[in-house]
């Protein structure tokens, strides 16, 4: 695994799956002298279709996931340096992060996971701040009156899924990448595949072929509201609120927000499409929280499945000499992929200890 020959350049590397992570991780492997090739199935699949694309490190603190914490932490720190290399700063929606509550039983909520964080990561008494109802006001002149208080996250932002998947295309193909269409249900064996070394990067795909890898589909639906004539602007940093018990968020785009998410087992694997109740309650939470986007139109509702593991941390590991997986990342694919492109090129390059560098340990990613 130690073979130089396995490091140099030159190698072919097949990147089974054309999302946030295959390409990721093909953009990687094609700047370090790969020459690469991506199978990619269309949209139609992609969990990073249906996605707000939160780069929630801060906001995605709950207790009982540390490991998680600090992985995603360390995958938003390289998301400047993603950014940067795609060459396009609209790919960033949104730079902060508004967490509010609407009742004080949500504030004590939103108040448990601030000290969860904080606990567990002191830089971020510098990124997340108490504020009350006023200051939420004068931040977002368009969030509801009623709302009780908050956290102000600087430095959390989001980015827009469906422009970050053409820009990455285009960064691979402009990388010397080849990218063809190509579904897993037509991989009938890895081994088919011609290329020296194999990643397998397909989501819930990935569990058809690679037996080891143990999945399951976590279902949500998202709402793309889009602006009218007569419309507030939208917010200019992601909104994450507590209302009664229950999680919205909205995110803004050049042309609208997004608005989600809810998460649930799915009854079946069959349909993306979006059940009646995910949307009645997003879009009632979503007007509740701001009044004004009733005058919005609804754009598209859309519901994708998301990879989960059973321990809710992605698999990032070497299944044989030339098979290397990337998958359930679950609600984070987004936010871990620069981390996990990290991860597989260690991978490739014959290192099997996690990427040293941000403090990770091996607790940090499921092996």
């Amino acid at each position: 695994m130690n073979d130089p020959d396995r490091r140099a350049s030159g190698r072919t590397l097949a990147v089974v799956g054309g999302g946030v992570i295959g390409l990721t991780c093909a953009l990687a492997a094609a700047d370090a002298g790969r020459r690469v090739r991506v199978y990619d199935a269309g949209h139609q699949g992609r969990a990073a279709w249906v996605a707000a694309g939160m780069l929630g490190s801060l906001g995605e603190g709950h207790p009982g996931e540390d490991a998680l914490l600090q992985l995603s932490t360390a995958s938003a720190r390289r998301w400047p340096h993603l950014v940067a290399r795609l060459g396009d700063p609209a790919v960033m929606a949104a730079t902060d992060s508004l967490f509010v509550a609407m009742s004080s039983a949500d504030a004590h909520h939103l108040g448990g996971l601030a000290e969860f964080v904080w606990a567990r990561q002191p830089r971020a008494h510098n990124d997340l701040r108490a504020v009350d109802n006023v200051e939420i006001r004068r931040l977002e002149p368009a969030v509801t009156s009623r709302v009780h208080s908050g956290y102000l996250a600087t430095g959390e932002g989001a980015v827009d899924n469906r422009r970050l998947l053409d820009r990455l295309q285009h960064a691979v193909r402009h990388a010397g990448a080849e990218i063809v269409e190509r579904r897993v249900a037509d991989l009938a064996d890895l081994a088919d595949l011609p290329e020296d070394e194999v990643l397998v990067a397909a989501g819930l795909g990935s569990r058809e072929l690679v037996s080891e890898v143990a999945l399951h589909a976590a279902k949500g639906e998202v709402l793309r509201l889009r602006r009218t004539n007569w419309s507030v602007p939208p917010p200019t940093r992601v909104v994450r609120a507590r209302l009664h018990g229950r999680a919205v968020y909205l995110v803004p785009r050049a042309d609208g927000i997004v608005v989600g998410a809810t998460q649930y087992e799915p009854y079946s694997e069959t349909s993306t499409a979006p059940e009646v109740g995910g949307v009645l309650d997003l879009l009632a939470d979503a007007t509740e929280l701001m009044p004004a986007l009733r005058t919005y139109e609804l754009a598209e509702a859309g519901a994708g499945f998301r990879p989960c593991s059973p321990d809710g941390l992605p698999v990032i590991r070497r299944i044989d000499e030339r098979v290397v997986v990337a998958t359930g990342h679950g609600r984070n694919g987004i936010l871990l992929a620069p981390y996990t492109a990290d991860r597989v090129m260690a991978l490739l390059d014959g290192h099997e200890e996690p990427v040293p560098d941000m403090g990770m340990t091996n607790e940090g990613v499921r092996r």
